[in-house]
């Protein structure tokens, strides 16, 4: 999730696990702990950008890597507080969990984590959108509430364990919703006649009230949303073809393949004027209409002798207040 959200995590973990003995420092050191694992964004200044993309959310999010550099994190803030003679064991916990709990969160948004690392199996709920002021705005302010709290008062123990568990407690809401709405598709899949392959469901941005769906055809995608507010039946789109002939001849070239594994296999192939675009359907539309541009797209170039190279497309916010004054509209209902 975003890195607000992650500092606050980290820091009421620390809390939890060692303001009593420290007070705030406990907090600043869960939230230094807490945004560590993000730092594989510099992967990009040591590769290409694809690889970056690819590598994103890999070994810095997985479990082994919260186990090895706990230890040396805990040996660092030993050293520097070592006058307290805490010792390493509750170092070690603070870091550990700090570190742990950031994926653990990540695993909920679209992207996922490759948590069980060295293993590439990704693990992605899609129950939260990573960006959500539901789940870190009470969070936050329960924190700062206990923050200025002193760390002998009963009282700041208490505020920073009910902001874990109401954070902890619209999580497991979330995946509730995400059920529902699931069974809410696929009712109307039936109803419709329309037969698929698959389906994948996430929240629209910024919310959990508005859900949207992803349902895959032999040929094709087809895409709907449902807010908990509506009252008519969902509308499908029309289907919009794979086109996966467009890219066989490359199919077997090393972006082309790089390209179908971040998409986790969600995506077409869209062709303007002669140009191939590689669309990875996973993170949305701009826009709540039928006929709204996807926000992941690659421009896929080729040059003489037919390799492939890809250019990612920055996706277009110009209406971006537009964007969202439709999607406050369509999470009021249908």
């Amino acid at each position: 999730m975003d890195s607000l959200t992650q500092i606050v995590l980290g820091a009421a973990v620390g809390e939890a696990v060692l303001g009593r003995k420290i007070g705030s420092r406990a907090m600043l050191w869960g939230a230094v702990a807490g945004t560590i694992p993000d730092l594989d964004v510099f992967i990009r200044y040591f590769t290409d950008d694809i690889t970056a993309t690819e590598m994103h959310r890999g070994f810095s999010h997985s479990l082994i890597f919260s186990i090895l550099m706990a230890p040396i994190l805990a040996w660092v803030a030993n050293k520097i507080h070592g006058k307290r003679k805490i010792g390493m064991t509750p170092w070690i916990w603070l870091f550990f969990l700090a570190l742990v709990t950031h994926p653990l969160l990540d695993n909920h948004t679209t992207w996922g984590t490759q948590f069980f690392w060295p293993f590439e199996y990704r693990i992605a709920f899609k129950n939260i959108f990573v960006v959500d002021p539901l789940y870190t705005v009470p969070f936050l302010i329960f924190t700062l509430i206990a923050m200025f709290h002193k760390r002998t008062n009963p009282r700041r123990r208490k505020i920073n364990n009910i902001g874990l568990i109401v954070s902890s407690s619209y999580m497991v809401l979330t995946i509730l919703f995400k059920g529902i709405t699931f069974v809410k598709f696929q009712n109307q899949l039936d109803k419709d006649k329309i037969k698929y392959v698959d389906m994948d469901t996430r929240p629209a941005p910024l919310n959990t009230i508005l859900w949207n769906a992803q349902v895959e055809t032999k040929t094709g995608y087809r895409v709907a949303y449902y807010s908990f507010f509506d009252s008519q039946d969902i509308k499908f789109s029309e289907e919009i073809p794979k086109n996966y002939h467009l890219i066989a001849p490359y199919k077997d070239q090393k972006i082309v393949k790089q390209l179908i594994k971040i998409s986790a296999g969600w995506y077409v192939i869209r062709e303007e004027e002669g140009q191939l675009y590689f669309v990875d359907l996973r993170f949305g539309q701009l826009g709540f209409k039928e006929d709204s541009k996807f926000m992941w797209q690659y421009k896929l170039i080729l040059d003489k002798n037919g390799k492939v190279a890809a250019e990612r497309l920055p996706p277009n916010f110009d209406s971006a207040g537009g964007m969202f004054g439709e999607m406050f509209g369509r999470m009021g209902g249908n």
